[in-house]
Protein backbone atom coordinates (compact mmCIF):
# COMPACT_ATOMS: atom_id res chain seq x y z
CA UNK A 1 0.00 0.00 0.00
CA UNK A 2 2.99 2.32 0.92
CA UNK A 3 4.14 2.05 -2.61
CA UNK A 4 1.42 3.37 -3.92
CA UNK A 5 0.98 6.44 -1.82
CA UNK A 6 4.45 7.25 -2.72
CA UNK A 7 3.36 6.51 -6.48
CA UNK A 8 0.14 8.89 -6.03
CA UNK A 9 2.39 11.63 -4.17
CA UNK A 10 5.36 11.53 -6.21
CA UNK A 11 3.07 11.62 -9.53
CA UNK A 12 1.28 15.26 -7.92
CA UNK A 13 4.79 16.49 -6.79
CA UNK A 14 5.89 16.03 -10.39
CA UNK A 15 9.01 14.05 -8.94
CA UNK A 16 9.89 11.93 -12.16
CA UNK A 17 13.03 10.13 -10.46
CA UNK A 18 10.37 8.57 -7.44
CA UNK A 19 7.40 7.62 -10.18
CA UNK A 20 10.39 6.11 -12.32
CA UNK A 21 11.73 4.00 -9.91
CA UNK A 22 8.69 3.05 -7.24
CA UNK A 23 7.14 1.83 -10.74
CA UNK A 24 10.06 -0.14 -11.98
CA UNK A 25 10.32 -1.91 -8.38
CA UNK A 26 6.17 -2.61 -8.18
CA UNK A 27 6.54 -4.32 -11.70
CA UNK A 28 9.73 -6.14 -10.29
CA UNK A 29 8.09 -7.40 -7.38
CA UNK A 30 4.63 -8.17 -8.49
CA UNK A 31 3.18 -7.07 -12.41
CA UNK A 32 -0.22 -7.81 -11.18
CA UNK A 33 0.13 -4.55 -9.62
CA UNK A 34 0.16 -2.43 -12.50
CA UNK A 35 -3.53 -2.16 -12.65
CA UNK A 36 -3.10 -0.16 -9.12
CA UNK A 37 -0.12 1.33 -9.48
CA UNK A 38 -2.05 3.18 -12.62
CA UNK A 39 -4.89 3.93 -10.61
CA UNK A 40 -1.81 5.07 -7.83
CA UNK A 41 -0.80 7.63 -10.97
CA UNK A 42 -3.96 8.73 -11.75
CA UNK A 43 -4.84 9.70 -8.16
CA UNK A 44 -1.54 12.35 -8.97
CA UNK A 45 -3.18 13.36 -11.84
CA UNK A 46 -5.96 14.54 -10.13
CA UNK A 47 -3.48 16.11 -7.55
CA UNK A 48 -2.05 17.98 -10.80
CA UNK A 49 -5.23 19.29 -11.74
CA UNK A 50 -6.16 20.29 -8.35
CA UNK A 51 -3.23 22.46 -7.94
CA UNK A 52 -3.08 24.44 -11.51
CA UNK A 53 -6.96 24.89 -10.89
CA UNK A 54 -5.28 26.48 -7.99
CA UNK A 55 -2.82 28.61 -9.76
CA UNK A 56 -0.32 26.73 -7.84
CA UNK A 57 0.89 24.65 -11.40
CA UNK A 58 0.66 25.85 -15.04
CA UNK A 59 0.33 25.06 -18.44
CA UNK A 60 4.17 23.52 -18.68
CA UNK A 61 3.56 21.98 -15.48
CA UNK A 62 0.59 20.34 -17.42
CA UNK A 63 2.28 19.29 -20.24
CA UNK A 64 5.00 17.74 -18.00
CA UNK A 65 2.46 15.45 -16.31
CA UNK A 66 1.31 14.39 -19.61
CA UNK A 67 4.64 13.40 -20.32
CA UNK A 68 5.36 11.87 -17.51
CA UNK A 69 2.00 9.83 -17.16
CA UNK A 70 2.94 8.51 -20.87
CA UNK A 71 6.08 7.13 -19.41
CA UNK A 72 4.27 5.13 -16.45
CA UNK A 73 1.91 4.07 -18.85
CA UNK A 74 5.48 2.42 -21.02
CA UNK A 75 6.58 0.98 -17.54
CA UNK A 76 3.24 -0.82 -17.11
CA UNK A 77 2.25 -1.87 -19.95
CA UNK A 78 3.15 -5.50 -19.82
CA UNK A 79 1.30 -5.93 -16.60
CA UNK A 80 -1.35 -4.11 -17.71
CA UNK A 81 -1.83 -5.75 -20.95
CA UNK A 82 -2.52 -8.98 -19.06
CA UNK A 83 -2.55 -12.53 -21.35
CA UNK A 84 -3.97 -10.51 -24.36
CA UNK A 85 -1.80 -11.99 -26.95
CA UNK A 86 -4.20 -10.41 -29.92
CA UNK A 87 -6.28 -7.85 -30.13
CA UNK A 88 -9.89 -7.67 -28.75
CA UNK A 89 -11.25 -5.48 -31.14
CA UNK A 90 -10.62 -1.65 -32.87
CA UNK A 91 -12.14 1.70 -32.07
CA UNK A 92 -12.01 5.38 -33.36
CA UNK A 93 -10.21 7.87 -30.69
CA UNK A 94 -9.78 11.59 -31.54
CA UNK A 95 -10.35 15.18 -29.82
CA UNK A 96 -13.26 17.08 -31.24
CA UNK A 97 -13.49 19.91 -33.42
CA UNK A 98 -12.06 22.83 -32.35
CA UNK A 99 -9.63 21.62 -29.53
CA UNK A 100 -5.99 20.91 -29.75
CA UNK A 101 -5.73 19.22 -26.33
CA UNK A 102 -4.05 15.55 -27.22
CA UNK A 103 -2.43 15.00 -23.33
CA UNK A 104 -5.54 13.04 -21.79
CA UNK A 105 -6.21 11.40 -25.53
CA UNK A 106 -2.71 9.86 -25.43
CA UNK A 107 -2.78 8.56 -22.47
CA UNK A 108 -5.94 6.75 -23.12
CA UNK A 109 -4.47 5.58 -26.10
CA UNK A 110 -1.60 3.69 -24.62
CA UNK A 111 -3.95 2.27 -22.06
CA UNK A 112 -5.92 0.80 -24.39
CA UNK A 113 -3.30 -0.62 -26.55
CA UNK A 114 -1.51 -2.27 -23.67
CA UNK A 115 -5.14 -3.79 -23.23
CA UNK A 116 -4.96 -5.25 -26.17
CA UNK A 117 -7.71 -2.98 -28.33
CA UNK A 118 -6.56 -1.49 -31.65
CA UNK A 119 -6.54 2.32 -31.65
CA UNK A 120 -7.55 4.55 -35.31
CA UNK A 121 -6.05 7.58 -33.65
CA UNK A 122 -7.28 10.47 -35.74
CA UNK A 123 -5.53 13.23 -33.77
CA UNK A 124 -6.43 16.75 -32.74
CA UNK A 125 -9.17 19.10 -34.34
CA UNK A 126 -11.21 16.61 -35.68
CA UNK A 127 -13.84 17.64 -38.02
CA UNK A 128 -16.55 15.41 -37.61
CA UNK A 129 -17.10 14.33 -41.45
CA UNK A 130 -13.43 12.63 -41.17
CA UNK A 131 -14.86 10.63 -38.17
CA UNK A 132 -17.24 9.34 -40.49
CA UNK A 133 -15.36 8.69 -43.06
CA UNK A 134 -13.03 6.48 -41.14
CA UNK A 135 -15.60 4.96 -39.25
CA UNK A 136 -16.26 3.45 -42.57
CA UNK A 137 -13.58 2.95 -44.43
CA UNK A 138 -11.81 0.92 -41.07
CA UNK A 139 -15.47 -0.80 -40.17
CA UNK A 140 -15.49 0.60 -36.27
CA UNK A 141 -18.37 0.48 -34.13
CA UNK A 142 -16.91 2.16 -31.21
CA UNK A 143 -16.18 5.84 -31.16
CA UNK A 144 -14.15 7.67 -28.23
CA UNK A 145 -14.40 11.26 -28.53
CA UNK A 146 -11.85 13.53 -26.06
CA UNK A 147 -12.16 17.64 -25.11
CA UNK A 148 -10.74 19.98 -22.73
CA UNK A 149 -12.35 22.78 -23.73
CA UNK A 150 -16.08 23.41 -22.89
CA UNK A 151 -17.00 24.03 -26.45
CA UNK A 152 -15.83 20.25 -27.49
CA UNK A 153 -19.15 19.60 -26.51
CA UNK A 154 -21.08 21.61 -29.41
CA UNK A 155 -18.41 19.75 -31.74
CA UNK A 156 -19.29 16.29 -29.70
CA UNK A 157 -23.14 16.93 -30.25
CA UNK A 158 -22.44 17.57 -34.44
CA UNK A 159 -20.07 14.73 -34.34
CA UNK A 160 -22.31 12.28 -33.36
CA UNK A 161 -25.79 13.60 -35.25
CA UNK A 162 -23.05 13.99 -38.21
CA UNK A 163 -22.89 9.59 -37.14
CA UNK A 164 -26.54 9.32 -37.37
CA UNK A 165 -26.71 11.55 -40.69
CA UNK A 166 -24.51 8.84 -41.88
CA UNK A 167 -27.20 5.88 -40.19
CA UNK A 168 -24.32 4.08 -38.46
CA UNK A 169 -25.69 5.56 -35.15
CA UNK A 170 -27.47 2.18 -34.46
CA UNK A 171 -24.53 0.60 -34.80
CA UNK A 172 -22.55 2.01 -32.96
CA UNK A 173 -21.65 2.82 -29.42
CA UNK A 174 -19.72 6.19 -28.68
CA UNK A 175 -18.13 7.38 -25.68
CA UNK A 176 -16.86 11.31 -24.56
CA UNK A 177 -13.98 12.11 -22.61
CA UNK A 178 -12.50 15.12 -20.43
CA UNK A 179 -12.47 17.73 -18.28
CA UNK A 180 -16.31 19.34 -19.82
CA UNK A 181 -17.72 16.36 -19.77
CA UNK A 182 -20.75 14.70 -17.25
CA UNK A 183 -23.80 12.55 -16.97
CA UNK A 184 -26.02 15.79 -18.40
CA UNK A 185 -23.46 16.36 -21.04
CA UNK A 186 -23.27 12.83 -22.03
CA UNK A 187 -27.22 13.11 -22.57
CA UNK A 188 -26.87 16.58 -24.71
CA UNK A 189 -24.71 15.36 -26.93
CA UNK A 190 -26.40 11.79 -27.15
CA UNK A 191 -23.57 9.98 -26.43
CA UNK A 192 -23.73 6.31 -24.86
CA UNK A 193 -21.33 6.87 -22.16
CA UNK A 194 -18.90 9.18 -20.14
CA UNK A 195 -15.90 9.30 -18.19
CA UNK A 196 -13.27 11.53 -16.83
CA UNK A 197 -10.21 8.99 -16.53
CA UNK A 198 -8.20 5.72 -18.24
CA UNK A 199 -9.07 3.28 -16.63
CA UNK A 200 -13.28 3.54 -16.76
CA UNK A 201 -12.98 4.59 -20.75
CA UNK A 202 -11.17 0.91 -20.76
CA UNK A 203 -13.13 -0.70 -18.98
CA UNK A 204 -16.36 0.20 -20.73
CA UNK A 205 -14.35 -0.22 -24.46
CA UNK A 206 -13.63 -3.60 -23.44
CA UNK A 207 -17.37 -4.50 -22.24
CA UNK A 208 -18.40 -2.61 -25.90
CA UNK A 209 -16.43 -4.62 -27.87
CA UNK A 210 -17.37 -8.20 -26.17
CA UNK A 211 -21.28 -7.70 -26.88
CA UNK A 212 -19.83 -6.17 -30.39
CA UNK A 213 -17.82 -9.44 -31.41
Amino acid sequence: MRDFEILTQAMGELDEDVVIETLQQIMEEDSGQASKAMEACQKGMDIVGGLFEKGEYFIGDLIYAGELMTKAVDILKPGLAGDAAETVGKVLLCTVEGDLHDIGKNIVHSILEASGIEVVDLGIDTPAEKIVDAMKAEDIHVVLLSGVLTLALDSMKKTVDAITEANLRDTTKIMIGGAPVHEDAMKMVGADAWATNPQLTTQITLEWLKEIA
